[in-house]
């Protein structure tokens, strides 16, 4: 059996001013073929299937892999071009029995709403009807009526933080070389819960709504089970809750369990959604908080969502109100990292600090700041064990406050706690950690904090998911509608797979 590989992943906030063009996918690296794929975070599931496949006696070609850190919507040519290496590749490299792709699921390019579903039907004309295709999304996914025609298996990431994607890797892989082989027959049921918010899978409901999908798939005839959770940020019409259920062969199966996992959601919906506390509201709650490290989530300013990462209303607050003991980062500001470079460690300066690139940003702080600390590189774990990095940053102390502030020169969220420690602050030993994330910060925080809180403050992304402004995507949504009416629509997909329905 001959495979092929290859990857092309962002995840597009439409709302976003920042633009995703080449140097976004070069600052994680473009890899093209087996000499130059290295391991990385971004290219670890084809590895695998590149280590699976050989065991098995298969043979594995890789085309170009890459990813880019979520902004706005990709420039219009660099999607183009690095589409259509990956359509080149497997005309002049095949003829292929299956191909593997690493896609997030929510990415938009300038003429483009969902490139997903785009690569997927331009990859089915060139491979054929016969080829067998599957991709691994992130949960934070559309899954558009294209995307479920175009592939015959999607599997999707089943935990927020996304801790097991290489679980779902094997998944696919397994899926795709037996439906390749005709040991199975990948029927898909789909079901759109009418729903756009973002579902924490540590809570206790949403704990146990994962584990259900886990169960299901142990009963034949099922062979998969997804959740596609949306991105709530993403303008596009097919934005919305949706499962996937795949069973070997048996439509009504498929259909049924959609519908049944897509009800239970539903039912769970004021329990599961994401609720964020105001900013005052979460520093009262500081206050009160047991002794010990409280840590609050910047939500709003999550680069990891396509926010910019420089946003200032945060700190602000928190000078206004004396916090001290307290920390935040890492807030993207390359021109102050390259101050405080210039100015080196024990300097005090006079700094403007966030506030750049657009009005969700912010205002500009301009401050009296001491440099505590500086690193050429910050590199820390992702969600994964997988490094990640931040660039060039610098750890200052506003003077007269004990408010210290991680600067970074590459945008990036706060997953880990040595954002701070390796910069020498012991953020374990303050009382309140300020982190520019969403959600992938919690499992490595948690184990130092006393309390954690979500913050749903000013910012690009929206904690309201009522009041998103959309215009591409209808309004007919939970919970902007109490019963929205398209999760009672059947549409048909192209190929004739079943989709369930409330």
């Amino acid at each position: 059996m001959r495979i092929l590989t290859a990857g092309l992943m962002t995840e597009t906030n439409t709302f976003s001013p920042l633009p995703t063009g080449w140097a976004a996918f070069e600052a994680f690296g473009v890899q093209r073929g087996r000499d130059g794929l290295t391991e990385t975070s971004v290219t670890a599931p084809a590895l695998l299937w590149e280590s699976l496949a050989r065991a098995e006696g298969h043979a594995v070609a890789h085309s170009v892999i890459t990813f880019a850190q979520p902004a706005g919507p990709t420039v219009r040519a660099v999607y183009e071009s690095l589409r259509d290496e990956i359509l080149r590749d497997a005309a002049e490299q095949g003829p292929f029995d299956a191909v593997l792709l690493l896609l997030h699921g929510a990415m938009v390019a300038d003429g483009y709403d969902d490139c997903e579903g785009d690569l997927l039907t331009r990859l089915r004309e060139v491979v054929g009807p016969g080829v067998v295709i599957g991709a691994e999304l992130d949960l934070h996914c559309h899954v558009s009526p294209a995307m479920a025609a175009g592939a015959d298996v999607l599997v999707a990431f089943k935990e927020y933080p996304h801790t097991d994607s290489m679980e779902r890797a094997r998944e696919l892989y397994r899926l795709v070389v037996d439906a390749a082989a005709g040991r199975i027959r990948p029927t898909l049921g789909l079901h759109d819960c009418g729903m756009v918010g973002l579902y924490f899978t540590q809570t206790p409901d949403m704990r146990a709504f994962v584990d259900g999908m886990v169960a299901l798939e142990r009963q034949p005839p099922v062979l998969s089970v997804s959740l596609a959770h949306g991105f709530p940020w993403g303008d596009v019409a097919d934005n919305s809750a949706k499962v996937l259920v795949y069973t070997d062969g048996d439509a009504e199966a498929a259909a049924r369990h959609a519908r049944q996992l897509g009800a239970e959601l539903w039912a769970l919906r004021d329990k599961v959604a994401f609720k964020g506390l105001g900013v005052d509201e979460a520093l009262d709650r500081v206050a009160i908080a047991p002794p010990g490290l409280v840590v609050l989530a910047d939500t709003a300013d999550n680069a990891g969502g396509g926010a910019p990462g420089d946003s200032t209303f945060m700190l602000a607050r928190m000078l206004d109100r004396g916090v001290g003991n307290a920390c935040l980062g890492p807030l993207w500001d390359p021109v102050a990292v390259g101050f405080c470079q210039e100015a080196g460690v024990g300097a005090e300066l006079d700094l403007r600090v966030g506030g750049k690139a657009c009005a969700a940003s912010g205002p500009p702080l301009d401050l009296k700041v001491r440099v505590r600390a500086l690193c050429a590189e910050l590199r820390t774990p992702s969600y994964t064990a997988a490094m990640v990095s931040l660039g060039a940053a610098s750890w200052i102390e506003i003077v007269g406050t004990d408010i210290h502030v991680v600067l970074c020169a590459q945008r990036m969220q706060g997953f880990s706690p040595k954002v701070f420690t390796e910069l020498g602050l012991e953020v374990a030993a303050m009382r309140l950690a300020v982190v520019k994330s969403y959600n992938h910060f919690y499992a490595a925080f948690a184990p130092i904090a006393v309390d954690i809180a979500h913050v749903a403050g000013p910012g690009a992304l929206m904690g309201d998911m009522a009041a998103i402004p959309f215009r591409r995507r209808d309004l007919d949504y939970w919970p902007r509608v109490a019963e929205p009416a398209r999760a009672q629509v059947q549409p048909a997909f192209p190929n004739g797979n079943p989709v369930a329905k409330l």
